[in-house]
């Protein structure tokens, strides 16, 4: 059975294609989803790192500051 994909693999689908090489916009999935294996799922589909709900805002303001260009 193949597994239906969910609107952010298509839209990280589509962010990657429009970036090409030139570019590249670090997209963090925010989610709920905290099962095993969710993580590798996001980071899979193109997405740079994932975090999941509740969410640890050190955590969080981490991951945003060193995606940051100062």
């Amino acid at each position: 059975m193949v597994e239906k994909r969910q609107g952010i693999d298509e839209a990280t689908e589509k962010i990657r294609k429009a970036e090409g090489s030139n570019k590249h916009t670090k997209i963090i999935a925010m989610t709920a989803n905290a099962m095993t294996g969710d993580r590798e799922k996001y980071l899979k589909v193109g997405m740079d790192d994932y975090i999941s709900k509740p969410i640890d805002f050190v955590i969080m303001f981490k991951m945003i500051d060193e995606t940051t260009v100062y």
